[in-house]
């Protein structure tokens, strides 16, 4: 079906909530401006923390450890932050990592890496670093419509329902870390686990775009009668709310400390797969947090940056790097899954079309999922290349090998 027709198809379908949709950038509450206040003037200094402070199965969500050892460290941070002329602002524990990383406002005109640098050589401090910026890769259409199940790529693409008569992702913990995704949509209600907010002074805000579009081609409901299925329908969905959302054309954003936070309760949840549909620059805390990930059996499935073919995370050894199927060729080590026009959840109980590499990463970690579902405990990637070659995935294909299947299970129509 082409795109004027799946347009027309799709409006004589469409549900009265969408008679009344909004642009995309006000179909959210507009979320809090303060995570931008100085952000660009942050860096992040890690502490070495003792290991019998690290308590398994600790709930990470602010303190932990002896009270004592706790200020102590406090201390330190307040005494290093006086000597070098820069603001303490927070801190989080990081005993994953042995760490505590505490946030410091660097004063205008100073140079942000050359301050980490100088820190990072002082007694007590691991390392320190900027806080970085990462953006989501996805482009909103600016029309909303109810989607029906034909209209997915991954429909005829991958044989979507052929690949649910072998598994569902069910019982598999997939962790979304974006921005907020909107549980009670009818397309995503049950389907979370959990709904966390890791935003730095996070107020209360409504459903964004980018995380609940993500959400629904993951794993959105199947066979309930409206808008779409997701690729991994059985999958139970932790939503980690790292990114927010701007008004206008600004985007999605997300940075080092919000990304850092979700990863490591992602990690610590026993999390199986982690969709990363976000790119920015290197950065050796997040880095670390995966490298442990991967080292746990964690799969990592991350968007490709178009501009470089490449990009943070998705370049990370062990991290699952994804582009959309409009890519001319590919890059080595890339993969290629349904990335345009693309039918998903939107806040409000919608539906819309979205394109881009978010997206194409969502579907190879919904088929992560059913992946995992068919083969526990079984780490890393390994996908069978469609004819066409070029990276592409045959997911019909990857699963029967897994599977072990002795029949053509793809060769039945959707």
């Amino acid at each position: 079906m082409n795109r004027a027709l799946l347009v027309i198809a799709l409006a004589i379908t469409a549900t009265p909530s969408m008679a009344s949709a909004q642009s995309p950038a006000g179909a959210a509450a507009a979320p809090s401006a303060s995570p931008d206040v100085m952000v660009d003037r942050r860096i992040l200094v890690m502490l070495r923390l003792a290991p019998e402070h690290y308590r398994p199965g600790n709930d990470y969500g602010g303190g932990y450890g002896d009270p004592t050892s706790a200020q102590a460290r406090r201390r330190l941070a307040a005494r290093i932050a006086r000597k070098e002329g820069l603001r303490l602002e927070t801190g989080w524990p990081m005993p994953i990592l042995g760490i505590d990383c505490m946030v410091m406002i660097v004063p205008e005109g100073r140079s942000l890496e050359a301050t980490a640098e100088r820190i990072s050589h002082l007694s007590g401090v691991a390392w320190s670093q900027p806080l970085h910026r990462y953006a989501t890769r996805g482009q909103a259409p600016a029309f909303y419509n109810d989607r029906l199940f034909r209209a997915q790529p991954a429909t005829r693409g991958w044989q979507l329902a052929a690949l649910h008569r072998m598994a569902t992702g069910n019982g598999i913990t997939v962790a979304i870390i974006d921005s907020g995704i909107d549980a009670g949509h009818p397309d995503l209600r049950g389907q979370l686990m959990i709904n966390r907010d890791f935003v730095a002074d996070a107020a209360t805000v409504g459903a964004e775009t980018h995380g609940t579009g993500v959400a629904g081609i993951i794993g959105a409901r199947a066979n309930n009668a409206v808008g779409i299925a997701g690729i991994a329908p059985g999958a139970r969905l932790m939503g980690l709310r790292a990114c927010w959302q701007r008004g206008g054309t600004a985007g999605t954003i997300c940075d080092t400390l919000s990304l850092a936070k979700a990863l490591t309760f992602a990690i610590e949840r026993k999390a199986r797969v982690v969709n990363l549909s976000l790119t920015g620059p290197f950065d050796q805390l997040l880095a670390r947090l995966v490298q442990i990930g991967i080292a746990r059996g964690v799969a990592f499935v991350a968007a490709v940056d178009p501009e470089t073919g490449s990009g943070f995370p998705a370049a990370l050894p062990g991290v699952v790097a994804v582009a959309d199927d409009g890519v001319a060729g590919t890059r080595t080590g890339v993969y290629i899954a349904p990335g345009r026009d693309v039918p998903t959840t939107e806040p409000g109980g919608r539906w819309y079309l979205v394109s881009g590499n978010s997206y194409a990463a969502a579907h190879v970690s919904g088929l992560m999922a059913l992946m995992q579902e068919l083969r526990p405990g079984k780490t890393g990637q390994a996908f069978v290349s469609a004819r066409s070659g070029g990276g592409v995935i045959d997911a019909c294909d990857t699963l029967e090998h897994l599977a072990r299947s002795g029949s053509a299970r793809c060769s039945v129509p959707n």
